[in-house]
């Protein structure tokens, strides 16, 4: 499985995730040829430069439109109308979704839902734009399976930008780093941009020290400031050593003996809408030989502070159990595949190139199902008939 690891001892932006792809060996004509598929007008160039004595590579993007700020809406469309593939799509989508609720957050308030209330000023900028879909391409060029990060560096003193003089890390990006491994040090710069916080904390799987692995390529992004230390982001790519997939999940759990059954549907689907990874239910016996329940809920770190607010809320719990713990995975993809009643997509299971499991996906088996008011079993049938083949 291939991996790149962020070592982000000097904080990390945009441009800069750029740069150190580049500078790893992404091909740069490459970059430009799906960037264009964006259709706005953009000039994006890279050049060699050093901090500290190291050699890295340097971001410059500019455009026509320079001042421009577009709303989310038209960033989100012009990702959406673009022919960049499905995935490079979603997930540069949701990136930029969850840079405008961390500006809505802070500047219109938890309670505002329309993100037409939301002004991105720089962050709406077609720079954004680049370094975001740009970081999503590179690492699809590059075949990254799986994004890892070193902890994150929080450093003190001001900014100056369209809101004003800001405090640093600005809002918004302190706002996208909530539940992610941070520290401190006595740095007066401005070392985490928002929209690199946001590009990181969407696609890396954890933040720790270097995973077990075999270094194919180093490469050094550059950041605009001159610091007393090397103000540049470096990645390792390389290949694990493991041959299962293997992250770190967090365990929620709860005893519950007084609530109505006909309400954990209801937070479990909640649950499930803050991103928990799995949600299950086990009978137990409580204290004075109580029938109860124990709500288990298994969760990526960056997501614990939702679901402990849910299960609050939600349920008539006091307290919860946590405890950390190490998933071994296969590697998971989805593929669509053709049946007699049409196109319906599988989840395949595979270890290196051998796959071990396929299994349909059951929203999409559900749908034909109802549509053609066919038995759920019959179109499970299907499916294994034609994988088979």
């Amino acid at each position: 499985m291939k991996i790149a690891y962020f070592d982000c001892f000097s904080g990390i932006s945009g441009d800069m995730i750029l740069g150190s792809l580049i500078d790893a060996g992404l091909d740069f004509n490459n970059l430009k040829q799906e960037l264009n598929k964006l259709n706005i007008k953009y000039t994006l160039a890279h050049s060699k430069t050093t901090r500290n004595g190291i050699s890295g590579t340097s971001i410059n993007i500019t455009s026509p439109g320079k001042d421009k700020s577009y709303t989310p809406e038209e960033i989100l469309k012009i990702i959406g109308n673009s022919k960049l593939s499905p995935d490079i799509k979603s997930v540069s989508q949701k990136i930029f979704s969850r840079l405008t609720n961390a500006e809505h957050t802070i500047h219109n308030g938890a309670s505002h839902k329309s993100s037409k209330k939301v002004h991105l000023h720089e962050l709406g900028s077609v720079d954004t734009i680049i370094d975001i879909t740009g970081a999503v391409i590179g690492l699809n060029l590059l075949k990254i399976d799986e994004v890892y990060s070193s902890p994150l560096p929080i450093t003190k003193g001001f900014i100056k930008c369209a809101h004003g003089i800001l405090p640093v890390p600005a809002p918004a990006t302190i706002e996208l780093l909530k539940n992610t491994p941070l520290y401190g040090n006595n740095i007066s710069a401005e070392l985490i941009t928002p929209t690199g916080a946001a590009i990181i904390t969407t696609i890396a799987k954890t933040f720790d020290k270097l995973p077990e692995m075999q270094i194919n390529s180093i490469g050094y992004g550059a950041g605009k400031q001159e610091l007393e230390i090397p103000n540049l982001l470096r990645v390792y790519i390389g290949d694990t050593k493991e041959k299962y997939r293997k992250d770190t999940v967090i365990i929620v759990e709860t005893n519950i003996d007084n609530m109505n059954p006909e309400l954990y549907e209801y937070v479990a689907a909640k649950l499930f809408k803050a991103e928990a990874l799995d949600v299950y239910l086990t009978s137990i016996q409580m204290k004075k030989n109580r029938p109860g329940t124990m709500i288990s809920v298994i969760t990526e770190e960056k997501n614990l502070h939702n679901i402990l607010e849910i299960l609050f809320a939600e349920t008539t719990t006091l307290g919860v159990r946590t405890y950390t713990t190490s998933r071994f995975k296969l590697q998971r993809e989805e593929q669509t595949i053709n049946t007699k009643y049409g196109k319906i997509k599988v989840k395949i299971g595979k270890l290196g190139n051998t796959v071990k499991n396929i299994s349909p996906e059951y929203e999409s088996c559900k749908i034909i199902a109802e549509k053609l008011n066919i038995p759920l079993k019959t179109i499970y049938a299907e499916v294994n008939k034609v994988i088979k083949k």
